[in-house]
Formats: C-alpha cells, structure tokens, sequence
C-alpha cells in the first residue's frame, strides 16, 4: 500500500447531507487509508460524537464523548438543521473534542465563509468537489492532532499562508 501498513489507521468522521458528495469523500478518504464513518447531517455527527444534548455547559457534560476515537472531522458547510458551521462551534466549545481538527468542504466560494470558518477553528477549507489532492493535505492536520491531543498545553502557532490553490489553512495568530 502507501507505506501505512505499520501505522495507525486514522478515523475521520465525514458528514454532508449530499449522498453523491458524502461517498466521494468516502472513497477519496478510503482510498488513503483512513477509517470512515460517514454520517448525513451535523445532527447525526453531533449524535455521534455524543454532543446532541449537550448545551452551555460543555466542560462537564462531555464524560461521555471520552470513548469516541476520531481523529478528524470533515463536514459539509451548507445542511439543513445543523450547518457545517454549527457543527465546529459545538466541536470547538467542547473541552473533550476541541482539539479535533475539523475540515469545512463547500461548492460556494465565499471569502466571508471561507474566513469566518478559518476564524472559528477550522484547519482547512475545500471548495467542492473535493479531489485527492485535498485528502493528501489532511495527513499534516491529523498528525499535529495527535500530537496536541498527547500535548493539550503545548500548542504551538501554525505558521503557515494561504495555500496558492484550492484550499485556505487556518492561521493562528499570537494573541498579546
């Protein structure tokens, strides 16, 4: 395969409410050797990652989110009910999945989005259809999950740009 058989296979929780678009991702996803589950709206994920329930007080009702092993979410922007945007700030106020990376995939190219998203957590956002080119720049954002995950008061700033292409990366800028 491409080198992974030693590794450990990487869970990614992908979500959108398309059924063409959500096994594209699949595949695109399976084909690099993760593990998915595939889900067809922020209320499933939300469900799955055990956040259904939960309001404001996210700090101490998470116990049960400990067991979920997902090592990357990549969600839809634009659901019904619960938007791809919902679904992040929910992921991100959540004490227990807050270092998950989350990926925003999108077929509207929306600067506003784009860097409201980016803003709010976000490592990555694709503009649809999403290509294997974009599943390759997942790896870097699993590893360094990982890593932050072992490390939670260790976080280093990303220094990277806009990527040229595609794709718009986060930046974490030092706060004073």
């Amino acid at each position: 395969m491409n080198g992974l058989e030693g590794e450990t296979q990487f869970h990614v929780l992908a979500v959108d409410d398309s059924i063409i678009d959500r096994k594209l991702i699949e595949r695109l996803l399976k084909t690099s050797s993760y593990q998915v589950t595939a889900v067809e709206s922020g209320v499933k994920a939300l469900e799955f990652l055990g956040l259904l329930d939960d309001e404001e007080d996210d700090e101490f009702s998470n116990s049960n989110c400990q067991r979920v092993e997902v090592n990357l979410i990549i969600t839809d922007y634009s659901m019904p009910a619960v938007t791809g945007y919902d679904l992040l700030r929910k992921i991100k106020k959540s004490t227990s999945l807050r270092d998950i990376p989350v990926v925003i995939m999108s077929s509207e190219n929306v600067p506003s989005r784009i860097n409201s998203c980016l803003e709010h957590g976000a490592e990555e956002f694709f503009l649809k259809p999403v290509r294997q080119s974009d599943v390759n720049k997942l790896r870097p954002h699993l590893m360094k999950g990982k890593k932050e995950i072992q490390n939670i008061n260790k976080r280093k700033p990303v220094e990277e740009c806009l990527s040229p292409d595609r794709t718009r990366t986060r930046l974490n800028h030092d706060l004073e």
